[in-house]
């Protein structure tokens, strides 16, 4: 790879400093998502999905703001906070979003985001759960949106598990309900089976790795492989990927900001970091399985599945023989409920990979009626 990243990495905060873009304002208006976590690479490859919902056409084209590495002139829901430690010898920092409620409850949600997401596409449940009691904490990890982006880590869910119990240490937070999206769903067991007396309750939103696709034969690409086929992320990509995985086969307005938030990264200065990162960490995924472990999970565990999910990483680079194989969320869900000593699965039947947008309504009932339950049955 033909690129020097600490020359990059001035280059990027130096041109961050003077890029002034508007804002793109993310409100709780309705539960988008971009980015998200499983099958990322196949963003650029997806097929455009043969139905289009009716109730706005679909966007096209590839233009919109641009923004820095750690997407600076994105705007987030609630205050950005930056935790600053030290890991593999490098100083990071991590941001989050710590949202007290008006009336605590006494217990703390902490929300983990998917591959192709950040912690302000939990916008809404943000807003939900606040005004039901919760405090909320909704990082993001290393390695994505405004958190630090390093040139040299050894990602693991692991390290990203350790990294998020340091942060969650120092916020004084002890006992709290894990809540994980797409991949965030892999850390999350991943933090489940780390520290088990600190995780009250786990709840899993879509989580990707509830197979092995490596063990199905999905084939390996080198980080090098990643890397260019991340450098190539459009916008248009983007879109047609989240429209056929995310919102089965929908789009809406409201789903946009989300496409703009990950496809402004690669306008802007930090391109290459941005895919570096982005390269090593699809690495982590495909390389690292959660599955076999699920039968350890001795905490209560909600699992909330859109049913029209088809989401496998490197699906696209499959043949149409492990593509057939891979992906089915009906079986997924319930294959893992029978797996979790103490699972409850809810289904979506027409929902997909991102539920909590496509559906704010439907997700957020079944997420705070899980959680109520727990309350009730400590």
């Amino acid at each position: 790879m033909s690129m020097t990243f600490h020359r990059l990495s001035l280059l990027a905060a130096l041109s961050a400093a003077t890029f002034c873009v508007a804002p793109v304002a993310v409100r709780a208006a309705s539960d988008a998502s971009p980015n998200n976590a499983s099958t990322a690479p196949s963003v650029m490859s997806q097929p455009a999905p043969a139905s289009v919902a009716s109730e706005s056409a679909q966007p096209v084209g590839n233009d919109g703001p641009a923004y820095g590495p750690e997407l600076e002139g994105f705007d987030y829901p609630a205050p950005v906070e930056q935790y600053a430690f030290t890991s593999q010898g490098v100083a990071l920092h991590m941001a989050y979003m710590d949202v007290k409620p008006a009336h605590a409850n006494g217990r703390t949600a902490v929300l983990l985001h998917g591959k192709n997401f950040c912690a302000a596409t939990w916008a809404t449940t943000i807003h939900r759960l606040s005004d039901a009691g919760y405090r909320v904490i909704a990082p993001d990890q290393i390695g994505f949106c405004k958190s630090s982006k390093p040139e040299h880590y050894q990602y693991s869910f692991q390290q990203l598990a350790r990294n998020t119990h340091a942060l969650l240490e120092s916020l004084g937070v002890k006992d709290a309900t894990i809540i994980g999206h797409s991949t965030g769903g892999m850390l999350a067991v991943r933090y489940a089976l780390m520290y088990p007396q600190e995780t009250q309750q786990l709840v899993l939103a879509n989580p990707i790795g509830l197979e092995d696709w490596k063990a199905k034969g999905v084939p390996s690409l080198s980080v090098d492989q990643w890397y260019q086929r991340e450098l190539k992320t459009t916008a248009d990509g983007i879109r047609r990927y989240e429209q056929s995985t995310y919102y089965a086969g929908q789009w809406r307005a409201d789903y946009e900001p989300w496409v703009q938030m990950l496809a402004g990264m690669y306008r802007g200065p930090g391109k290459q970091i941005v895919a570096w990162n982005s390269a090593l960490l699809y690495d982590m995924i495909y390389t690292q399985p959660v599955v076999y472990e699920l039968g350890q999970l001795q905490m209560p565990t909600l699992l909330l599945i859109g049913q029209k999910d088809t989401t496998a990483i490197g699906k696209d680079a499959a043949s149409p023989e492990v593509r057939a194989k891979i992906g089915h969320y009906p079986e997924l869900g319930k294959a893992a409920a029978k797996a979790i000593p103490h699972a409850t699965l809810v289904e979506f039947a027409d929902l997909g990979h991102a539920p909590q947008m496509q559906d704010p309504q439907a997700f957020h009932k079944a997420l705070l009626d899980g959680m109520a339950a727990l309350k009730v049955n400590r």
